[in-house]
């Protein structure tokens, strides 16, 4: 018996499909990190271990061939508005890097409410505060830069953190003004822009931040999991230090940063990913048409408006009435929406749901509204 139920586990990994491929693509967790060509063109190349390392002599970012130190040193800090950046295991680790780096435990680390459940795990993880600047609550859950000033002088942290936009309602706060508030109190200011960078232009510089960090399997069109950090000069020694024992690894690292296909998907989708943030405007514009038609239609958009994001979030009452009086309950919306080959809300939910239009062109955006309006036609 435990051959048999053994042998069906394995025949499950015998022709591994993706069950939503070639649909219409609105999941926020997926639009910005799909491979472009060259990616996939690369993970094929280079998909073998560790092959991007054939050339490596001891410090993954000072590789040539394939072109790690080029891109490492010259192209990311050019693209963030950086001095210094380097690569690592998804935002996440970027995050923990600083913390662990710049913070002792028992300091406290100032966030912001929409924050990403990784900023508390990793603060958690080197024994932080956690203290959040609140935002406005629903609809908008609006955070206001200005009042970290007043918990800064009441807590003392020894980090202030900024979600650039959030995940939840692709909010955009003021962070230009927070990096003032930065200064004047003498505090590292982080920059999460994992649904930001690779999406949008976001500068180090411009926004006074002491740290960006981004996400190539989120806004990067990257395998991941894989991130990039970017800091000013001063920082470097301190976040970057290395081993006393092995001088050429990172003790943050662990050694090595990120290896393998993430990291040259990320580098093949490079020169797409900084021409696509030329063209954020027309995102822009077609998730704020995108959201005023369905709007139309009864559905009601969380968030700041107008909308500056291409994630959008929606209260929808109307398709959460239709959800209690039939069979399938809430998965009737995602049954509805795959056999009209679209992929966005997952399965089960019809009381709310988020949404990016960042893959898809106004056609195929019209069709989504199109397939809507049939839904709610047919169980009206």
């Amino acid at each position: 018996m435990a051959k048999q139920i053994q042998n069906k586990s394995l025949q499950k990994l015998a022709n591994l499909r993706r069950q939503h491929k070639g649909l219409i693509n609105l999941m926020p967790l997926q639009t910005g990190g799909m491979l472009t060509d060259a990616a996939k063109e690369a993970l094929v190349e280079f998909g073998d271990g560790y092959s991007v390392c054939d050339f490596c002599q001891g410090s993954l970012c000072n590789v040539t061939n394939p072109p790690i130190r080029d891109f490492v040193q010259e192209l990311l800090p050019q693209f963030l508005g950086c001095e210094v950046a380097t690569i690592t295991h998804g935002a996440r680790e970027a995050k923990f890097m600083v913390m662990h780096s710049l913070a002792e435990p028992g300091d406290s680390i100032l966030v912001d409410a929409n924050r990403h459940y990784t900023t508390v795990v990793a603060a958690e993880r080197v024994g932080l505060h956690v203290i959040e600047v609140p935002h406005s609550g629903h609809p908008e859950f609006r955070v206001d830069v200005n009042e970290y000033a007043s918990l800064i002088k009441k807590h003392a942290p020894k980090l202030i953190l900024l979600t650039y936009p959030d995940g939840n309602y692709g909010n955009l706060p003021e962070a230009g003004r927070l990096g003032e508030i930065a200064q004047e109190y003498n505090i590292p200011y982080i920059l999460n822009g994992a649904y930001a960078v690779g999406r949008m232009p976001v500068s180090m510089e411009e926004t006074r931040a002491d740290f960006v960090i981004g996400s190539g399997h989120k806004s990067m069109a990257s395998a991941g999991p894989v991130g990039v950090l970017g800091m000013k000069k001063k920082w470097e020694e301190t976040v970057l230090r290395k081993s006393g024992t092995y001088s050429n690894k990172e003790i943050e690292l662990l050694g090595c940063t990120i290896r393998g296909v993430p990291l040259i998907t990320l580098m093949a989708s490079f020169p797409h990913v900084k021409e696509r943030v030329n063209n954020w405007d027309e995102q822009v514009s077609k998730a704020q048409w995108f959201s005023a038609e369905l709007e139309k239609l009864g559905f009601k958009q969380l968030g700041e408006k107008p909308h500056r994001h291409d994630l959008l979030h929606f209260d929808t009452p109307v398709l959460y009435e239709i959800s209690r009086r039939v069979r399938e309950r809430g998965y009737f919306l995602y049954k509805e929406l795959k056999e009209r080959g679209i992929w966005g809300p997952q399965p089960g939910l019809t009381k709310s749901f988020k949404l990016s239009t960042f893959a898809a062109d106004r056609q195929q955006l019209g069709f989504v509204i199109d397939s809507f309006k049939a839904i709610l036609s047919k169980y009206s």
